[in-house]
Order: C-alpha cells, then structure tokens, then sequence
C-alpha cells in the first residue's frame, strides 16, 4: 500500500466525518478542529477558504479545496464576513464567544447550517487522523491547495451530494469509500499538475527500476529485503538500483524501507492492542527488543511510551 492509499486506509478507525453545510449569505464559519486533512467541494454557490496565514482562495460551484491543518481556517460568503460559529476539536460547535450552539444548526441527516435551501452549499469531509505512513505524504502538501474548474471536473461530487443525505443501511461504508476515492482523485490532480512537486517517492512509482522496487517494499515490507534481492526482481545490478532509487526517492532503499516500517509500526501501536512481539513480525523486525531499540531512535521515545501517549 503506498502512502497515498495509507493517507485513507481505514478512516473510521482514526476518525472521519462528512457533512453537508448550507448558508445564506451573510454567513462564515471558524474552523479550529485541528484535524489534519479536510476536504471541501463547493456543490452550489461559491465561498472565500481564508486561512490564517496567506491569502484567501476562492472556490466557485465544482471546485475541491484541500486543508492540511491544524491551523485553523475560516469558510464564508466573503473574506470581510465575521464568524457567526466556530468549529473546535471533537466537532463541537459553538458561537465565537464561546457558547455552545446545541445542536441549533442541525438540519436533518448529516446536514449543518441556517437553511436547506442555502445558495451556498458546501460538502465537507474530514479526517481526524493520518496515521505516520499517510503524515509522510501530508507533509508535502501545502497548508491549502485548490483545484480550480480548469484541471477539476470530477463526477464523485454528484454522487456524494446525492449519497451523503441518505440515511441507509450500510451507509457509513459508502460515504467512506466515496470520500477516499474523492481525495485520491483531488491529489492525482493536483500532482499531475506541470508546476506541482509531488514527493520523490511519488515520481518514482512511474519509473521502471525505482518503482518496481517501491511497491515490492509498500507491498511486503515485513519481506526480509536486501538491495541485492530488490535489485534482482527489478532487472538491474544492486548499484543501478541504488543509485536510480536515491536519485528518484531522495534517500537510499534500505533507509526508506526502515522508515516505512517505523511508520507502520507506529500506526499498528496507535491503532490496535497488538503486542509488541506481534507488531515486530508484522513491520519486518525479528523482534522487539529490535523494533523498540529502532523505533526510539527514530521517534524518540519507546514503542510502550507512544502508545501510551497516542
């Protein structure tokens, strides 16, 4: 799995959300919630996303914005627009003076704001938290990216504006896999874009040597990989392949194999009640005195002193 799909594998279990927001002009909203990555796509009308640093971006109807947070952000009709409600973690919802709005903005299934019927309608999906391998791939984002109507024009929106206000059996699972498939596309786009930067892992997937060896190593990290046994499955001498992999990836296979197994480690202590011993054969480790003594170093504190943490 590479970090693009680790950015969403299993949202439910690390928090993820959608809603449907619907205003009257004048309206904005302060979005504090800390949550690493939203996604918002304007269905009808148009908004102003003002982050707190840099300049405001438009979004007209169709247009996706990304937020990497957690800085926070302000959504509204017009930059000059004062908050009338302010979004904190957890979702909770309360006017800027601090009082809660108790519930007075719900309208109906999945649904937020003043009126059905708004001319701005805006649908937000968010989630909670990344996981380290999918962090590896937030960092490289910029705090806020927009796709515009000349590189966007995605059919999801439509069925998502239809999808998210149903309220039916298995519903959750549907919303969630639309969501991933949402944000999948938005960042395809984004990186597929001729000034974009995508990371160098990113680039190196469409290279035949280099991305070869990447999936071997998204796929199977906890496979005993050696250069020399990379470097057989990709055709080319273990010097070849070391050299078009740091060029590409930015950093030796070894040392991007070792760090994708801390990640993962780290998400498993995070995310499940695994031993130790069982994360440590599930990573690519023999043991867990080794992964602790390697996750320290990396992390800078114990397997035992994260989780409890986390």
């Amino acid at each position: 799995m590479d970090a693009l799909a680790a950015l969403l594998a299993g949202p439910r279990a690390r928090g993820a959300f959608l809603i449907r927001a619907c205003f009257d002009p004048p309206w904005a909203v302060r979005v504090a919630d800390r949550a690493p990555l939203t996604v918002m796509v304007m269905a009808r009308g148009d908004a102003w996303i003002t982050p707190e640093t840099g300049e405001p971006v438009r979004l007209a109807a169709g247009e996706l914005v990304i937020a990497r947070g957690p800085a926070p952000y302000t959504c509204a009709d017009h930059p000059g627009t004062a908050p009338q409600a302010l979004i904190l973690p957890g979702g909770a919802c309360h006017h800027p003076d601090g009082r809660p709005l108790n519930g007075t903005m719900d309208l109906g299934v999945r649904t937020w704001g003043d009126r059905l019927d708004g001319s701005a309608v805006m649908l937000i999906g968010t989630y909670l938290w990344p996981g380290e391998v999918g962090g590896r791939l937030l960092d490289t984002l910029p705090p806020l990216l927009s796709l515009t109507a000349d590189v966007w024009d995605c059919p999801l929106t439509t069925l998502l504006a239809e999808e998210i206000v149903r309220d039916a059996p298995g519903q959750d699972v549907v919303l969630d896999r639309l969501l991933d498939l949402l944000v999948i596309a938005a960042l395809r786009a984004w990186f597929a874009r001729p000034e974009a930067e995508p990371p160098g892992w990113y680039r190196a997937l469409a290279d035949p040597v280099a991305g070869r060896a990447l999936r071997l190593m998204q796929d199977d990290p906890a496979h005993p990989w050696t250069v020399a046994a990379l470097a057989a499955k990709a055709g080319v001498s273990r010097a070849a392949l070391a050299r078009r992999f740091t060029e590409l990836v930015g950093e030796p296979p070894m040392t991007y194999l070792t760090g994708r197994r801390l990640a993962l480690a780290a998400d498993r202590l995070r995310d499940t009640d695994h031993t130790l011993e069982a994360i440590a054969r599930q990573v690519g480790y023999g043991s867990a005195f080794t992964l602790s003594t390697a996750f320290k170093r990396r992390y800078g504190v114990s397997p035992q002193g994260f989780r409890g943490r986390a």
